[in-house]
């Protein structure tokens, strides 16, 4: 989802920082007032072109800049392979950025650092969509569209795009391996080689080296506190000079002892007492040999850093996307070795290995083939009746599977069609609407396919009455599922918000325009206003 968005010297907003909800978020205001600029700041994102008139007046530059928690497998894509190589480490969210200078020129950054156009675009595309030219765009794709099919068929489908992704990278090193060795025997001794290199580089790696060692760089990051507390813990309980927490226990202990034969009821305290006295002096003894162990682990995060780089190093080096993989392709590589040893031919062990890893592509695709099949009948009615919902008449919708050459994502290409009226044939979505109407027909497809984050800002272009109230609810609807955007005019869709921001625009010298988040009673006080104001609602009252 989008946590938080900030914008500087957009236009006529010098400073704003939103932080977004999950579920449905509003954001009103008078006409004029600048919302407007809410959506080119996330077109910014989304690759639209820089423009002098975006620069406000208090400064050289505009800066727009979004957090996002992108999902989990997000950065395995090829696509955004180059954005990938820029992550800091244990970097978990996404961090995206655009500067527009006063002459028109932009700069595009990740985590701060400076990144191409595309490449940020590509990025912000698969975790924000909006209403507009941008989902025009999106939705004239036929791999987005594959992609909201798979979303609407499930986990399970994810699951097989996955294992095809994974699959197709092996099926390129499979026959990037067969083509070498095809070659001649300097490319089979170069390849041998490799392998060598890489089971030499990855020898005592374990499933859970990776991870152990983070965990422990984590540790040692914090040393310093961990050491204070368990000195000071143990200090309590017993010090070098004065009675700690055991000592006092001791001295309880003393003074009931002799009283056990006196006063036989005292025996159970006076035994309790030597208990804590024990345990008490055993926490103190282990603390005294945590801090022995922490001592003694000063020279380890050097360690732990240079390990941990070294893994990284050979990542890199033997182009595997995640540990795992590297562990993987090592003992792919310990198994073609020992069949060289035994004697094997190195072509013939290479073009089995890639007709298997091309059978395993095969049937990868065909599985979801035939999900998709199966979907695409049902995720096509659902539309449908989404898009009669919203009062958009018929709202007659289609998916076209066709084959196309084999990728990542398989065999298919996927096409959304839509016949507004009966009698019109059927048409591309993206090239059958705008404004407004593509927006409700993009929510439709939202509300049974999915999504990340989901702007909207022509969604009540042209509504109202028992429209606005359907839209309304399917936009609450798709929220509950997806994080929702929708700068509106409308009270009915405003009323159903998780969150709700004001955009007002400030006289003065220059005017400029401000965003806050408004509480329960400002909220109601903006929802008054949406409905034309006291009078109006009283007038109306009057005449029921």
């Amino acid at each position: 989802m989008l946590r938080r968005l900030r914008i500087e010297n957009l236009v006529l907003i010098r400073e704003a920082e939103l932080a977004l909800a999950p579920g449905l978020n509003a954001i009103t205001g008078e006409t004029g007032a600048g919302k407007t600029i809410l959506a080119q700041a996330i077109g910014l994102l989304l690759g639209a072109r820089g423009d002098a008139a975006l620069v406000g007046p208090d400064g050289n530059e505009a800066y727009v800049e979004a957090e996002l928690d992108p999902p989990a497998r997000f950065f395995e894509e090829d696509e955004l392979e180059p954005l990938a190589e820029l992550r800091p480490e244990d970097e978990e969210g996404l961090v995206l950025a655009r500067r527009v200078f006063a002459d028109g020129r932009t700069r595009a950054y990740a985590w701060g650092r400076t990144a191409a156009r595309d490449d940020l675009a590509a990025a912000a595309e698969r975790l924000i969509a909006m209403s507009g030219q941008f989902e025009q765009r999106r939705l004239a794709r036929p791999a987005y569209q594959l992609g909201l099919l798979d979303a609407f068929i499930g986990e399970e489908q994810a699951r097989r795009r996955s294992e095809l992704r994974a699959a197709w990278r092996e099926l390129a090193v499979a026959r990037r391996r067969h083509e070498e060795l095809e070659q001649g025997a300097a490319a089979a001794e170069a390849r041998l080689a490799e392998l060598r290199a890489l089971v030499e580089d990855t020898k005592g790696l374990e499933p859970d080296t990776e991870e152990s060692l983070r965990g422990e760089r984590e540790r040692l990051r914090h040393v310093t506190e961990l050491a204070a507390a368990a000195a000071q813990a143990g200090d309590a309980l017993s010090p070098d000079e004065g009675d700690g927490a055991a000592g006092l226990v001791a001295l309880a202990e003393r003074s009931v002892a002799p009283l056990e034969r006196l006063a036989p009821e005292l025996e159970r305290a006076g035994n309790e007492l030597r208990d804590v006295e024990l345990r008490l002096r055993e926490t103190a003894s282990e603390l005294l040999a945590f801090l022995t162990t922490l001592e003694a682990e000063s020279d380890r995060l050097e360690q732990v850093e240079s390990e941990l780089d070294r893994i990284a190093g050979v990542r890199r080096r033997f182009r595997a996307a995640s540990y795992e993989e590297l562990l993987a392709r090592a003992a792919e590589a310990i198994e073609e070795l020992a069949a060289v040893d035994g004697g094997a031919d190195p072509a013939v062990a290479a073009a089995k290995a890639l007709a298997a890893a091309e059978q395993r592509v095969d049937e990868l695709a065909a599985a979801l083939r035939q999900s998709r099949e199966q979907a695409a009948t049902p995720f096509a009615e659902a539309v449908a009746q989404e898009l009669q919902g919203i009062g958009l008449g018929e709202g007659e919708f289609t998916v076209n599977l066709d084959s196309t050459d084999p990728g990542p994502t398989g065999a298919d290409r996927a096409s959304f069609l839509i016949r507004p009226n009966p009698g019109l044939p059927f048409a591309p979505v993206a090239e059958t609407a705008s404004g407004g109407e593509l927006s409700r027909i993009a929510l439709a497809i939202a509300a049974v396919g999915g999504g990340e984050t989901l702007v909207f800002d022509e969604i009540d272009a042209g509504i109202g009455g028992q429209t606005a109230h359907a839209v309304g609810e399917t936009l609450r609807r798709l929220a509950e599922r997806a994080q929702v955007v929708t700068i509106t005019h409308l009270p009915q869709i405003a009323s159903l918000a998780d969150r709700h921001f004001r955009v007002e625009k400030i006289p003065g010298d220059p005017t400029h325009t401000r965003i806050e988040e408004l509480d329960e009673a400002e909220r109601r006080d903006e929802l008054t206003r949406m409905l034309g104001g006291e009078a109006f609602i009283e007038t109306v009252k009057t005449q029921q």
